[in-house]
């Protein structure tokens, strides 16, 4: 790779945590994706930032393909490559956009696969109410459906998050953009009995985060994927779970049951409600089932 090169993606990726405030999961996609890149420039022989074209963007991409990776993936790839030029382009360092001619990859019509509401009640209910790792996860999966959170959302939150008395809880998403949620009665009294085990832990008082591990630190994400992993064997759900599919569910559900869109945008901390709008083809796609089942004509 060339130095060159090099010093301007690690500047660029300075550039998206510090000024943009990017999650570090965002920028570490974001270094994952240009170091390939810088990869494809070193073996087609550009050395030089100046000399990045079209022609070189566009092969990149023929690239990611003929390594078999999907056009979400490669959609991906060419967002973080396109960010990276526009910033050189501030920077002074390049004259032309070489991708302003690129076209994104065209996305198929995969739509997130949800839980349904039994699967989720069931789910919930899993986690063994006897014992105390298994009201924490009962508390963390209340809370998730509830306010539909990402995990790392969920992991990181601090107890002074959580409003019990109001029922609202304050997430922290991309870009550390601050939103307000409300939750429900069941959430709340779930996390009222955690508490009381949390406080009887030995290292409670030494941590402000709210949903800690047996050793008195943070839960990590992997450890809570483990977990839902766990729990949805144990509530027999046959269809892969995860917890972005508990949060799938719950905008899903809203709108089945009359949530509009806008609120649900706002909830879900999507700063385009044309993210949001994918949940509405899954709701019609429900309501055609629905109706392909009971119709007498259909």
């Amino acid at each position: 790779m060339s130095d060159a090169i090099d010093r301007c993606i690690d500047a660029y990726l300075d550039h998206v945590r510090v000024e943009r405030g990017l999650a570090d999961n965002s920028v570490q996609a974001y270094a994952r994706d240009l170091a390939k890149f810088a990869a494809h420039l070193e073996t087609s022989g550009i050395a030089l930032l100046q000399a990045i074209t079209t022609s070189a963007v566009a092969s990149f991409l023929v690239r990611l393909g003929s390594d078999g990776i999907g056009p979400r993936s490669a959609a991906r790839h060419l967002s973080s490559v396109r960010g990276f030029c526009r910033h050189l382009i501030q920077e002074r360092v390049l004259t032309q956009d070489p991708c302003e001619l690129i076209q994104r990859p065209k996305l198929g019509s995969r739509l997130p696969q949800v839980l349904t509401v039994e699967e989720v009640l069931r789910l919930l209910a899993a986690p063994d109410a006897g014992h105390p790792r298994g009201r924490r996860d009962r508390a963390m999966l209340q809370l998730m459906y509830a306010a539909g959170l990402r995990v790392s959302e969920l992991c990181k939150l601090k107890l002074a998050d959580v409003d019990r008395r109001r029922g609202v809880v304050a997430a922290f998403g991309k870009g550390s953009k601050r939103r307000l949620i409300p939750i429900g009665d069941v959430a709340v009294a779930s996390l009222e009995i955690y508490l009381v085990d949390r406080a009887q832990h030995p290292r409670s008082a030494k941590s402000s985060v709210l949903f800690l591990s047996p050793s008195g630190k943070a839960l990590t994400r992997q450890t809570f994927w483990k977990r839902v992993l766990f729990h949805a064997r144990g509530a027999g759900i046959q269809k892969p779970t995860s917890p972005h599919k508990l949060r799938h569910s719950f905008a899903t559900h809203l709108l089945e049951h009359g949530a509009d869109l806008r609120s649900v945008q706002t909830m879900l901390g999507h700063a385009d409600i044309s993210t949001t709008e994918v949940y509405t083809h899954v709701v019609a796609e429900h309501v055609r089932r629905q109706y392909r089942r009971a119709h007498p004509r259909a």
